[in-house]
C-alpha cells in the first residue's frame, strides 16, 4: 500500500505568537529528526520528532524581537536564528547554549542560510546587499551588492557554485560565489520575492511571491522555465524535495501545495492551518513536510516516497 498525502501531526500553541520560520535537522547522536521554528514570540524552539510525536527539546532565548528566519548547519549541530532587533545568534544544539551573537547592522538580516559546507552565513540586507559572516569568526566576511532593495530571501545553491536573492520589488539576482560576480538578474515577478530554492542539482530555482505566482527557472541560462498558479494570495515560502522531482509552497492563503516540478503541476494542497502558513519544509529523506504560521502551530504531513 502507497502512502498518500496526508497530515500526520499537528503541535497547536508551539509558540505564543506567529511562526515564521521553520527547518529540519538531524541529531547526530541518534539520528533521530529535529525541527527548529522561529516565532514572533522572539523565541527558537528546538523540537524532537521521535514515535510521531514532537517534543521541546530546548526553547531558546536571545532575541530581543521576532525571530525571522532559522537554519540548521549541514555539518554539525548549529542552528542559527536572526530577528527583527538586527542580530543573528548561533546555538549549539547539544546544550542548548547560544554560542556566539553577532550584530548585523540597523535593520538588517531578514533571512539567513548557510552556505553548503556550513563555513559561512549570507543574510539579506536592507540597502540591497547580500552579507556574508563567517561561522567561526562571527564576523562579515565580504558582501556581495545587487545594487536594489530590501532583500527578503536567500538561497545557496546545493553544489555551493551560486546564492540567489530575491527582493523587496520582485527583483530576483543569482551571484557567482568564486568570483562573487552578478551572474543574472530575473525580472519575471512584480512584487516581494518571499522565498527561493535551489533544486538538489542546483540546475532549477523556485520563487515565491506576493503576486501569487511561483517561477521555475533554469539557473544556468536564466530561462524561465514556468510559471505555476494556484495559490489565492502571498506564496510565502518554497522548499524542493530530494527526490529532485518534487517541491513544496505555503501562502497566505492558508494553504500548502505539492508541486511536481516535472509535470510542472500541483499534486496536492493540504488545508490545515488556520492562517497565513509562513514556513515550509521537506525532511532530509523527502518523507515528511513541516509547515508553520500565523496561527502558531507546527503541522507535520506524510508524503509517499
Amino acid at each position: 500500500m502507497s502512502v498518500q498525502y496526508s497530515i500526520l501531526f499537528k503541535q497547536e500553541q508551539a509558540h505564543d505568537d506567529a511562526i515564521w520560520s521553520v527547518t529540519w535537522g538531524l541529531n547526530q547522536k541518534d539520528n533521530s529528526e529535529m525541527i527548529v521554528s522561529g516565532s514572533l514570540d522572539d523565541l527558537v524552539k528546538v523540537w524532537q520528532w521521535k514515535n510521531e510525536k514532537l517534543e521541546v527539546q530546548w526553547s531558546l532565548e536571545g532575541h530581543q524581537l521576532g525571530v525571522v528566519s532559522v537554519d540548521i548547519s549541514h555539518t554539525g549541530p548549529i542552528a542559527t536564528s536572526s530577528s527583527l532587533d538586527a542580530h543573528i545568534h548561533l546555538w549549539d544544539l547539544e546544550n542548548g547554549k547560544q554560542m556566539k551573537a553577532i550584530d548585523a547592522g540597523p535593520v538588517d538580516a531578514w533571512s539567513l542560510a548557510f552556505s553548503p559546507d556550513s563555513q559561512f552565513l549570507a543574510t539579506g540586507s536592507h540597502v540591497g546587499k547580500v552579507n556574508i559572516f563567517g561561522v567561526e569568526t562571527g564576523k562579515m566576511e565580504y558582501s556581495l551588492d545587487t545594487g536594489g532593495k530590501f532583500i527578503l530571501s536567500i538561497a545557496y545553491s546545493p553544489d555551493g557554485k551560486y546564492l540567489a536573492s530575491g527582493a523587496i520589488d520582485g527583483i530576483i539576482n543569482i551571484f557567482d560565489i568564486a568570483t562573487g560576480k552578478l551572474l543574472h538578474t530575473l525580472k519575471g515577478h512584480a512584487m516581494p520575492i518571499r522565498s527561493l530554492t535551489f533544486s538538489p542539482d542546483s540546475q532549477l530555482l523556485v520563487t515565491a511571491s506576493d503576486d501569487g505566482y511561483i517561477k521555475i527557472y533554469d539557473v544556468q541560462h536564466a530561462n524561465l522555465a514556468g510559471t505555476l498558479s494556484g495559490h489565492a494570495s502571498w506564496v510565502l515560502n518554497v522548499a524542493f524535495c530530494l527526490d529532485h522531482i518534487h517541491f513544496v509552497s505555503s501562502s497566505s492563503d492558508k494553504s500548502v501545495k505539492v508541486w511536481d516540478a516535472r509535470t510542472r503541476t500541483c499534486v496536492h494542497t493540504f488545508f490545515d492551518h488556520q492562517d497565513q502558513v509562513w514556513g515550509v519544509k521537506y525532511n532530509s529523506h523527502g518523507s515528511k513536510i513541516v509547515s508553520v504560521g500565523d496561527d502558531q502551530e507546527i503541522h507535520i504531513y506524510d508524503c509517499p516516497t
